[in-house]
């Protein structure tokens, strides 16, 4: 979607403030939820170089402290502006933020990874849509494909092997790792290295883990401590909230990136003394609709009735543009009997374990999410909205998620964790890890610029100690 958000303060230290605010009594039952080994403070310089390296576009809401209301005000201080703009808005979106504001709320131009202007020999956007699970022909979003993987390439220092798969990583017989087994077509390779960064995504990291056992990590490497797959969980972001308009909301086209939200009832920023859950959720209303799923939209409006011919089309053509779907993202904690592991019975068409996932939303979750859902339903009815519909939560299992987090979580007890602050093994010292699965906790957000900003701090931290980490 583009979204580009950092984490909040409190995400860093979910478990201490709310002992500290609340007692430790409010600590969900069987979550294993810690504090980050390291502060919003410690990362935001991160953050900045990612917002300026890759181009993300938005308003800040907190500079050093002073904040302005147009925009985040909730968020953690930052150095400096936004290297662009924020996106435009629509009539609809700023009907939106008008409805906020009579309701005592704050909403914001949210920011996103897509730019606003020229940047960086990338044009602006143009609005075109269609932007969900697909590139951008003007390269205006700043995927890493236009972004950093191109001046890397660049360098002559950074080499891509495409249509390949890493199966095991190598160890020796003191347990530090000495490079990667990987398949291209039917032939295998061996690929040495003083030093593994490990960036397959969540699943793809613990099964590769799970699966690359040795003398020194008989159950898997830096799986002594049996902390591989643990603290597994993903967003709570299913469970829709949607609205039907009485007028038409002129909504084509736009780009899901393109939106507003409101953090008033995110993470910590409310009194939860008066509730029986801790966290939040981000309201998001964004403007792209694409053809059929506005048709599919009114379809949820209409109380049975025939799915087909005149009578339909014409229903169809009269609505399609009057309905609304939010886009709401939940804070989701670990815990203990959430998990992944490698599948005993199932295996990819080589042959080889497929992750399998074992996990619940648990009561907390849920709570949110109807918490949520009764907040997203307020604003579009302060905006005109005459029906709406949608509970915030997800029925049946935690299933496979393109925001998923743990299963190598960071910190600094290596009873609970895999790797340290800086993202390297606790077990493997010349393993580093990057992605979701060294997160602990999610926030109401989309993970991507967390992830872009501790892969940045792991990368330098790396550099600067090459000498002791590699021997």
């Amino acid at each position: 979607m583009a979204q580009s958000w950092r984490l909040n303060p409190w995400d860093f230290k979910v478990r201490s403030e709310t002992i500290r605010r609340y007692g430790a009594s409010r600590i969900p039952k069987g979550s294993t939820v810690e504090d980050w080994p390291l502060s919003y403070e410690e990362l935001e310089p991160f953050y900045d170089k990612v917002e300026y390296e890759i181009g993300v576009s938005g308003r800040a809401g907190n500079i050093g402290g002073k904040k302005d209301e147009r925009g985040n005000i909730f968020e953690g201080p930052r150095k400096r502006e936004y290297p662009m703009p924020a996106l435009r808005t629509s009539g609809y979106m700023e009907k939106m933020i008008a409805a906020g504001k009579s309701l005592g709320w704050q909403p914001f131009v949210a920011p996103a990874a897509i730019t606003s202007k020229a940047y960086n020999g990338r044009p602006g956007c143009a609005y075109h849509g269609y932007c969900i699970g697909a590139g951008c022909h003007i390269n205006a979003k700043s995927s890493t494909a236009v972004t950093t993987i191109p001046k890397a390439i660049k360098a002559g220092k950074f080499t891509v092997v495409t249509e390949a798969r890493v199966t095991t990583i190598e160890v020796d017989n003191n347990g530090r790792v000495t490079g990667v087994n990987y398949l291209k077509g039917v032939q295998e390779y061996f690929q040495p290295a003083d030093a593994v960064l490990l960036a397959s995504y969540l699943y793809e990291n613990v099964r590769l883990l799970l699966l690359s056992k040795s003398k020194a990590y008989p159950n898997g490497l830096s799986n002594n401590h049996g902390q591989i797959g643990k603290h597994y969980f993903s967003h709570n972001q299913g469970g829709a909230v949607s609205a039907l308009f009485p007028f038409k909301l002129n909504n084509w086209y736009g780009t899901p990136g393109q939106g507003i939200a409101i953090d008033n009832w995110a993470d910590d920023n409310f009194d939860h003394s008066g509730f029986d859950f801790i966290g939040g959720g981000n309201l998001y209303v964004y403007t792209e609709r694409r053809p059929i799923a506005a048709v599919n939209g009114v379809q949820a409006w209409m109380q049975g009735g025939s799915n087909w011919g005149s009578k339909w089309k014409a229903v169809v053509k009269e609505n399609a543009d009057r309905s609304n779907t939010a886009y709401l993202q939940k804070t989701t904690l670990p815990y203990e009997d959430n998990y992944l592991d490698l599948d005993p019975t199932v295996k990819d068409p080589l042959g080889i374990p497929v992750i399998r996932i074992t996990a619940q939303y648990k009561e907390n979750e849920q709570k949110i999410g109807t918490f949520i859902a009764d907040k997203m339903k307020q604003w579009y009815r302060a905006a005109g909205a005459i029906e709406v519909n949608g509970n915030g939560n997800v029925a049946g299992p935690m299933g496979a998620s393109t925001h998923a987090y743990g299963g190598t979580r960071m910190g600094d007890n290596i009873e609970t964790n895999v790797v340290n602050k800086w993202g390297f093994s606790h077990e493997a010292p010349n393993l580093g890890i990057l992605g979701g699965s060294v997160m602990g906790t999610s926030g109401a957000r989309n993970p991507t610029q967390t992830i872009q900003a501790l892969a940045w701090r792991t990368a330098e931290h790396l550099i600067k100690n090459w000498k002791n980490i590699v021997t």
